[in-house]
Parts: C-alpha cells; sequence; structure tokens
C-alpha cells in the first residue's frame, strides 16, 4: 500500500526519520575517528555505539513488522568507512519502515529474551520514529558537549524537512 497516499502525515513523519538520519550520518562520516568514541559524562555508550544502536533498532523494527532482513553485519564505527555502511543499513531500513507503515495496523507477534510478545503495529511504528529522535539528539548532545556542533538540531526539525523538499515557504 501506498503511504502517501492513504496517509500523508504518517508519510511525511517517516520521510523526516530517514532524511533526518542520513543528515546525523553525513555529518558523522565528516568527524575524525575519535570523535566516535566520545561520550556524556555517566554514560557508557559514545558516540558510534549510539549510531549502531540507532541502526540496529531500525532493523529490530522492521523484524518485528514481520519483514526478513538480509543485511545484520553492525559494527560500532571507528572510522568513515564504517559511519557510511551503517548510514546505507539506515537508509534501507528506514525505507522499510515507511512502506510497511501503510499497512493496515493489527496486532503483531514476536519472540524477545524466551517471551512471546504481542504489540501494534502503530506501537512499533510510532517507537521507530521516536528512538531515532531521541538518538539523533544524544548524539548532537554528546558532540556539542565536546565542543563539536556537527548535528544541528535545529536544521532537521520538521521546517527543514519542508523546506528541503520545496514545500515550506
Amino acid at each position: 500500500m501506498d503511504i502517501s497516499n492513504s496517509n500523508p502525515t504518517l508519510d511525511r513523519l517517516f520521510r523526516h526519520m530517514a532524511w533526518a538520519n542520513a543528515y546525523v550520518f553525513a555529518q558523522l562520516k565528516e568527524l575524525p575517528g575519535e570523535a566516535l568514541d566520545l561520550k556524556a559524562p555517566k554514560n557508557e555508550w559514545s558516540v558510534g555505539k549510539i549510531a549502531e544502536h540507532l541502526v540496529r533498532a531500525a532493523g529490530f523494527y522492521v523484524t518485528r513488522l514481520g519483514r526478513e532482513i538480509t543485511s545484520n553485519n553492525y559494527v560500532i564505527p571507528s572510522n568513515s568507512a564504517e559511519i557510511s555502511r551503517l548510514a546505507q543499513l539506515c537508509s534501507e531500513f528506514d525505507a522499510q519502515l515507511r512502506e510497511l507503515a501503510g499497512e493496515p495496523d493489527a496486532i503483531t507477534t514476536y519472540e524477545r529474551d524466551g517471551k512471546t510478545i504481542h504489540r501494534a503495529r502503530s506501537t512499533i511504528l510510532g517507537q521507530s520514529i521516536h528512538h531515532a529522535t531521541e538518538h539523533r539528539a544524544q548524539i548532537a548532545g554528546i558532540l556539542a558537549l565536546h565542543g563539536i556542533n556537527a548535528v544541528d538540531l535545529d536544521a532537521i526539525d520538521m521546517w527543514g524537512l519542508g523546506d528541503a523538499e520545496g514545500l515550506g515557504e
């Protein structure tokens, strides 16, 4: 089902997520590898680990919605090439999530930690957007804490998407 016609608001939210994720990965790709090792105080996860987690989770959401993924070769990035690989995976998962958002809402079942979990598809889809937003903000915050203003969250808000798509002013 083509979500762009059936639910343009939801489609716009998924387009935004993909666009904002691509922006963050493009910014990370330009940073020296040491920047990927930066952490916030009292946080064990580095910028690179958060980026890897964002992508791994996107793949997990795709599988929770019943679709098989062919690539699960995740690595905590330490250089531009590894960021590029994660960016490609993220783009693929974002496209699949957007496509899956066009299907009717229903309860889906999956296994996790030996338990059978039942969730509404809409819950998983909504969480995929929220989760990516949360981790983009964490990455931006950690970098800014260390004096690296590479990720401008104001540049990737919904207004920015409208401008990028020519739907702004």
